[in-house]
């Protein structure tokens, strides 16, 4: 072998401490362009990490398989304990966050947002072709220009083609023309059934789609379609502002929903929470899973139960009334930003209800997108913006550094 080799203690414990001094660490340098951070001190305190997270720690070594999906039919019976951990971490998501009715839903912590919009996406194109008739070439993905990567990769991955929509370059925002249009396009191609994806805070913006302006425009041309919304970044930000948020279940458009919980809520990579509603899931039933006690209905099969149960520690750690507090702390350092950005004369775009500021890369000096490790919308000669992502390891005292290095480079000077 030329890799894989066996190594004594010593020896592997050396080579991850190196690897963890190689990385980025977010308890002590000011890293504001990452989506991600240490995990919750509150929850694996380092300090008295083996007695304060046993129980995550204790699953780990355990290692249950939580193969299958355990909302729908059996499971593997070996697991019983730790599967009804992720159902009661499906209910808060599903019941309690997204007001979806007792029992009406199907899901499963997947091994991130990527799969989980994969999933939504290989369930409606199943559903289509197995009830409706479709072939696949009548089947096209409608979602805007600034959706995640992952929606073009499962278009690959599942021979689907992506009608993009473009978005107002000022507020992001996707039109009814501008969805008219594309829904033309694809109807000229040959496209009858549409799997709209509408998302809840884009990873390079933090804009929100109103998915309305999809399905309107869908219904007034009679065509059918399946709803899927993005929240894998925004899921644990946006619904917890002082405003009534419509984008959940509520709406009777709405299929499903992905979320990440190793983004705001901190997990471990990767973990991210599928939900959708119920008769949809079995589309993707694989029957030939014969050993596996009620088959497999994911794209990843195999997956950890001890994702489940780190999430779920987190989530009763907070409650949902200390983790509102702890996102209204987040997006009053994300206002307290803006309006020293706006007295400097900065142009930027913030959602009001997130916590990413994404600011034009013509009003930040090179030097300081690389020493605050801002994240380019595209990492050569065309990028046009800087993002800073206002996670929990970003105090007021690294957006006061950055402000004011802003000013001492003298560009842009101050209003």
């Amino acid at each position: 072998m030329k890799y894989w080799k066996k190594l004594n203690a010593e020896q592997r414990l050396n080579r991850v401490q190196q690897a963890l001094k190689d990385n980025v660490d977010f308890s002590k340098d000011a890293n504001l362009g990452y989506p991600a951070s240490r995990l919750d001190e509150k929850v694996f305190t380092n300090e008295s990490l083996f007695l304060r997270e046993m129980p995550v720690l204790s699953t780990y070594i355990a290692n249950p398989n939580h193969i299958g999906c355990h909302t729908y039919g059996t499971s593997e019976f070996a697991f019983k304990g730790t599967q009804a951990i992720e159902q009661e971490v499906l209910k808060m998501m599903a019941v309690d966050l997204f007001k979806i009715e007792e029992d009406q839903f199907d899901g499963y912590i997947s091994p991130g947002g990527t799969e989980a919009n994969a999933q939504a996406m290989w369930i409606y194109r199943n559903e289509f072709m197995k009830k409706q008739g479709a072939k696949l070439e009548e089947i096209v993905i409608l979602a805007s220009e600034d959706t995640h990567y992952s929606i073009p990769k499962s278009a690959n991955l599942l021979m689907l083609d992506w009608e993009k929509i473009p978005v107002d370059q000022e507020t992001r925002d996707v039109s009814s023309e501008a969805v008219r249009e594309g829904i033309r396009a694809s109807i000229e191609k040959g496209k009858k059934f549409f799997i709209v994806v509408a998302n809840m805070g884009t990873t390079m913006f933090g804009s929100v789609d109103d998915p309305t302006v999809f399905t309107d425009v869908l219904k007034e041309y009679q065509l059918p379609f399946r709803l899927h919304i993005d929240g894998a970044y925004g899921g644990f930000v946006y619904p917890f502002g002082d405003f009534e948020n419509q984008i959940n279940f509520t709406n009777p458009d709405i299929s499903s929903i992905t979320i990440d919980a190793h983004k705001m809520l901190q997990a471990p990579y990767g973990t991210g929470i599928f939900v959708c509603r119920k008769g949809l899931i079995e589309n993707v039933l694989t029957s030939e899973a014969k050993y596996v006690e009620g088959m497999d209905l994911t794209l990843c099969g195999s997956r950890s139960g001890a994702n489940a149960v780190a999430v779920w520690v987190i989530l009763t750690t907070y409650g949902p009334h200390k983790w509102y507090e702890k996102i209204s702390v987040i997006k009053m350092r994300t206002n307290w930003l803006c309006k020293q950005l706006d007295q400097l004369g900065v142009t930027y775009f913030r959602e009001p209800e997130m916590n990413i500021v994404t600011i034009r890369s013509e009003c930040v000096p090179e030097e300081l997108a690389h020493k605050y490790n801002l994240v380019p919308q595209s990492h050569d000669e065309t990028n046009q913006w800087y993002k800073i992502v206002l996670m929990d390891h970003v105090e007021i005292e690294h957006l006061k550094d950055f402000v004011q290095d802003m000013v001492s480079c003298g560009y842009p000077n101050p209003k």
